[in-house]
């Protein structure tokens, strides 16, 4: 059971991306909760950017989630913690240093 929705919670992140990728919107999409988006450069760009940030997040989520299969009280979930924990890191460093300073109007 915790496997279906942690795989649900990827598929959510998963389906941003796929919506962000192939958006015809004309506004930046943000990354940072609550906070206004900077001035984008080439907004289409940038939305494709963020779309393929959120498909990797998505399926990398899903993966990191395999080891609930393994059972409740399973020492290989610390694996999916520290994973997740990692990889949120790695995706705004990714979004600051990369996407961030690629589209951002100068």
């Amino acid at each position: 059971m915790a496997f279906i929705i942690w795989m649900a919670m990827g598929l959510v992140f998963v389906g941003m991306g796929v919506y962000e990728l192939f958006s015809k919107r004309e506004t930046a999409f943000g990354f940072w909760a609550n906070a206004e988006t900077l001035p984008i450069a080439d907004v289409k760009a940038y939305n494709r950017a963020m779309g393929k940030l959120w498909l990797v997040f998505g399926v990398v989520f899903i993966l990191l989630g395999l080891p609930l299969l393994a059972g409740q009280n399973s020492p290989y979930i610390l694996l999916s913690t520290i994973g997740v924990l990692l990889e949120a890191i790695v995706a705004m460093i990714v979004y600051v240093l990369k996407i961030e300073g690629k589209y951002k109007r100068k």
